[in-house]
């Protein structure tokens, strides 16, 4: 019979000590912030304990997966997103004008989540079967296999969701070697065909872009958001208005403040003070990430943890800065602290290939 101290080697067997200790320092600011976020409210704190319980649950089973279980499920968890993705577009539930959400019964799904995940993964599973051979057919093939769930997914719509997945599977394309001659070409013909993407755009995202131009346009409808998040966030000054202090958000003036615009009601209770060390917090983890990438052994646990970080790093930047009126309203959480469970869980899957590539040194080929 094991003793407890033999447990607890094999329970920490894969976990990578390091990004634990801060993946879970974030966690505690979400718990700490979001009882002051929520008025009180030990329901919602007690909810989002439990949807970090379920995550760090599917960490654990993630990080003790060997790589090449990794690599074989590439395939089949894309292909099946991909079939959850039409299924939506054909007979999804329809909320706030939206059609992101497929009933499978005993629960209500959101399949553009998953993609999170199946994307970067199938990219690199791809890159790995053609490393030796890598031609620009390649990353045609590549491009093709990002651009299907992404156009899918902004058509639902969901520019948020859309953007995170287009940066995820960019960041693979990036590490694949694509040509830097390639890279500036995509920018410009993307600029050349603004005109027409803006058309395609629904009326409530262009708005969200005119308001990050000039919110004051309409200060009590599009802009407001925008505003209330910038006068939370400045208003913290050096030190900060105190815990549970912060009069935008217990005033009722912050919008989605335990969720998209949680960051503001950190930046206003915290100030300039508490947002160093968050952001400290932020920069640890991309780095450990980093140092997980570097030493990776092969080139799908390159391009897989290389997409994990920077898609985190991703999510982290895009909220602040929507946050801080640098960006528009996407509705992209900040990572580990604002509330929500799929978010969460899709996060902490990914941390779990980190920790997998990280401790499990040899992959074996398929």
């Amino acid at each position: 019979m094991m003793n407890k101290k033999e447990l607890q080697r094999r329970f920490m067997a894969h976990l990578d000590p390091v990004l634990l200790l801060a993946i879970g320092l974030l966690m505690l600011v979400s718990l700490v912030l979001l009882f002051s976020a929520s008025d009180g409210n030990w329901m919602r704190v007690l909810g989002q304990f439990i949807n970090i319980l379920v995550a760090f649950a599917a960490m654990w089973m993630v990080a003790n997966m060997p790589l090449h279980y990794l690599m074989r499920s590439a395939v089949p968890i894309y292909i099946l997103g991909m079939v959850l993705l039409v299924c939506v577009a054909l007979f999804g539930d329809i909320s706030h004008g939206a059609r992101r959400w497929l009933n499978i019964g005993v629960a209500t799904i959101q399949p553009s989540e998953l993609m999170k995940i199946a994307v970067p993964l199938m990219m690199a599973w791809y890159f790995e079967k053609h490393e030796a051979t890598l031609t620009l057919k390649n990353y045609f093939v590549a491009a093709l296999l990002l651009l299907l769930p992404v156009a899918l997914i902004a058509r639902q719509p969901d520019l948020g969701t859309s953007v995170l997945i287009g940066a995820s599977g960019f960041y693979v394309l990036f590490l694949a070697g694509l040509s830097w001659r390639i890279m500036l070409g995509m920018v410009v013909v993307a600029a050349a065909s603004a005109p027409f993407l803006w058309s395609m755009l629904h009326d409530y995202q262009r708005h969200r872009i005119l308001m990050l131009l000039d919110p004051s346009q309409d200060a009590l409808g599009k802009g407001y958001h925008t505003i209330q998040g910038m006068i939370a966030v400045g208003s913290g000054g050096i030190l900060g208005k105190g815990y549970m202090d912060g009069t935008q958000t217990h005033l009722d003036f912050l919008p989605e403040r335990t969720t998209d615009f949680i960051f503001a009601v950190w930046s206003e209770e915290f100030g300039f003070i508490g947002n160093v060390i968050l952001l400290g917090l932020f920069i640890f983890v991309i780095g450990r990430g980093f140092v997980i990438t570097a030493n990776a052994s092969t080139y799908f646990t390159r391009l897989m943890a290389g997409s994990i970080t920077l898609t985190f790093f991703t999510y982290a930047f895009v909220n602040m800065g929507m946050v801080s009126g640098i960006l528009p309203v996407v509705g992209v959480p900040l990572p580990l602290v604002s509330y929500g469970g799929t978010s969460m869980l899709t996060l902490l899957l990914g941390f779990g290939m980190l920790m997998s590539i990280h401790t499990h040194k040899q992959l074996v080929k398929t």
